[in-house]
Order: C-alpha cells, then sequence, then structure tokens
C-alpha cells in the first residue's frame, strides 16, 4: 500500500506521523499550485467546485508518484463533498487508474461497523502491534492540534508583533523542518520547541491592529492555495486573524456530533439567523461571524468556492447580521479563474475601511 491523501492545511504533518507511526508509505502531494488545479481541472466536470478540482490534481501528482492509495474524509447533507468520491474514483477509472478509495465517514452516518470496516483497510496493512496503532493515532492528533495551536497564535499575535514578519518567518521555518522529522516522535519535539520560540517573540501589547475573522466554507478556509494565501496577505498587512474551522476542530465535532454535544457555541449562537442544520458548514459560518463580533473583532471575511450551495445561503443572511451588529462582512467568492490583482484590492479595501471604522475616520475625508 502506497497511500495518499489531498491537501487540507496541516493535515500532511499529522498524515505523515500517522503512517509513519504505522509502518505504511505515504506519499504526500507536492502542495497545491496552479499546476496541480489545472491538471485537476482538465479531468473534472467544469461545474464542479474548486476544491474538488485541485483535489484531483493533487490524487494525480501523488498518481505519478507511485500512490495506489487514496484516503479522504466524506460529508453528508447537501453539499457536493459528498459526492466527490464516487465522480473522483469512476473519472480516476476512466484515465486507467484502479485505485482503492478510503473514505472515512462519520461513524454517526454510516454506522460504527462500517466506519470500523473502513480504517480496517488501512490497520491491515500496517505491521505494527494494536498499541503501536494507537500510539501512532495518537501522537498523529497531538501533531495537529500542536501545529494549529502554534499556527493560530501566529496569525493572531502577527498584529502586534515588533518586528515586523518575525511570526511569519518562524511558522513558515516550523513547518519546513516539522515535515522532515525521521520519526512522529521527532515531529512533536520540533513542534513543541518552535511553540515555545514563539512564545519568546517580541509582543507590543499596547498595539491596537484591525482583528478579522476568517469565515466560511471548510476547505477554502484551511486550504491556503484556495484562498490565494488570504491569511499571509494578512500577516503582511499587520492584521490578525482568527479562523474556527480546523482539522482538529472537524475531528472534535464530528465525534461529538453524535451525542449531540458538538460545536455548542456556534449553534447557540446561529440560532437566530439561522436555526436548522442546512449542509456544509453554512451554520458555523454564521456562528462565527456572530461570536466574532462578540469578541470585538472588527469584522469578518467570508470565503468559499462558487457555487457551493450551503456558502450561498449563509451569503444570503451575512448582510442582515452586518446590519443588525454594524459588523463588517465582505465575502470572497473563489475557482480557478479568480485574479490575484483583483482579489488584493478587495482584500486592501476591506482593510483600509476597518481602519477607517476604528478610527472613526469619516468616509472620503
Amino acid at each position: 500500500m502506497k497511500i495518499t491523501f489531498p491537501h487540507l492545511g496541516n493535515t500532511y504533518l499529522a498524515a505523515k506521523a500517522l503512517f509513519d507511526g504505522l509502518g505504511i508509505e505515504c506519499i504526500i502531494p507536492p502542495f497545491s499550485s496552479k499546476e496541480a488545479l489545472e491538471l485537476g481541472s482538465k479531468f473534472s466536470p467544469e461545474e464542479m467546485c474548486l476544491p474538488y478540482k485541485i483535489m484531483m490534481g493533487n490524487y494525480l501528482q501523488s498518481i505519478e508518484k507511485g500512490a495506489d492509495t487514496i484516503i479522504i474524509v466524506g460529508s453528508c447533507g447537501p453539499c457536493r463533498f459528498g459526492e466527490y468520491c464516487e465522480l473522483q474514483i469512476n473519472a480516476l477509472k476512466k484515465m486507467g487508474h484502479d485505485l482503492t478509495f478510503i473514505v472515512v465517514d462519520s461513524p454517526f452516518d454510516i454506522g460504527k461497523e462500517e466506519f470500523l470496516n473502513r480504517l480496517s483497510k488501512i490497520a491491515d496493512n500496517s505491521t505494527k502491534s494494536r498499541g503501536e496503532r494507537f500510539r501512532a493515532l495518537k501522537i498523529a492528533y497531538n501533531v495537529i492540534d500542536l501545529i494549529e495551536k502554534i499556527e493560530s497564535k501566529v496569525h493572531y499575535l502577527t498584529g502586534f508583533e515588533v518586528n515586523k514578519g518575525q511570526f511569519k518567518k518562524l511558522l513558515k521555518e516550523c513547518k519546513n523542518n516539522a515535515v522532515k522529522a525521521n520519526t512522529p516522535s521527532q515531529m512533536v519535539n520540533i513542534l513543541k520547541e518552535y511553540k515555545k520560540k514563539i512564545s519568546e517573540i517580541s509582543i507590543n501589547k499596547h498595539k491596537s491592529p484591525i482583528k478579522i475573522a476568517i469565515i466560511g466554507e471548510i476547505y477554502t478556509v484551511i486550504e491556503p492555495f484556495s484562498n490565494l494565501y488570504i491569511e499571509d496577505k494578512l500577516m503582511d498587512y499587520g492584521v490578525s486573524t482568527k479562523r474556527m474551522l480546523t482539522p482538529s476542530w472537524w475531528i472534535k465535532d464530528t465525534a461529538l456530533r453524535c451525542l449531540k454535544l458538538n460545536s455548542i457555541d456556534i449553534r447557540i449562537a446561529s440560532r437566530q439567523y439561522l436555526p436548522h442544520y442546512i449542509g456544509g458548514h453554512a451554520r458555523e459560518c454564521i456562528g462565527e461571524a456572530l461570536l466574532a463580533q462578540k469578541e470585538s473583532l472588527d469584522g469578518a471575511i467570508q470565503i468559499f468556492p462558487m457555487g457551493c450551495m450551503p456558502e450561498i445561503v449563509s451569503k444570503a443572511i451575512l448582510p442582515a447580521i452586518s446590519n443588525d451588529k454594524d459588523f463588517p462582512i465582505m465575502t470572497l467568492v473563489v475557482d480557478e479563474m479568480t485574479g490575484e490583482a483583483g482579489y488584493i484590492t478587495r482584500i486592501e479595501a476591506f482593510v483600509d475601511m476597518l481602519e477607517r471604522k476604528k478610527n472613526n475616520v469619516l468616509y472620503g475625508s
């Protein structure tokens, strides 16, 4: 078995730690890029959304490196993500690639027995003992939890840094060194070391930077290439950002869903504007916007791929929240045709507007 997966933020670090711990060869696809998107678009239905096309590019690049098994998380509800695996399997078969797809859906949706059956396809290819497998799983979770805490701290504290660019540089260095780790335990130690280094960076607590929440569809919010590296751009502008949707959030949310204890704060916050689950992460988007306003952030940016049905519903609701709460919200819709110049102009204009609002500067003055 040579297993691969689509990129989604920092999950490649956790995947490497997991499969190294299981003794299974793991092929990390090249980072999502224009080349991956063009390759994926070539073999994708035109009407499919951006994440599908980028994932196809990830798969095809991994297949070139010898991958024969693809693992992907599933999705239920009125969201096309739930159809990805079937469409991609058929597309890859037509191209002559006979691959094994392992779709990790929530046990709540597919049942415990089927969930364990799918995981056994991975476990059966591991030579490790049961105890070692559990340890590998635990370390992988520690890895994703650590890198997310590091990244979250960096994105927020960037607005307070004394020496501009220091946080961004250290975060990049952290990821580069972590992926080179020879063992899962070494990766954890590297991340812990950088977590400490980041805590030692000088900040000016008296600064009052613009604070923006990043909300929207989970893939385009987490995967940096799909959102044109918006968090990096905002770091360059000295903006502090917060993002609730992360891979570890998804794990916790999925695990607690069967007990109806998942994302209680988000569900309570969104109740007034979107009381029902409509698929995707529409309810989370609404809840996050309202929580961001309660936390006194200056604004929010919603990001989603063209044609995303749940987020289109959210987009229709967000103006009401913006008006009711006097909370600026900008929506960015992305697809393979999105131009970076216009994208940057909109972000810069939004940040400028937030600065004017924060400083009580009259428009046009």
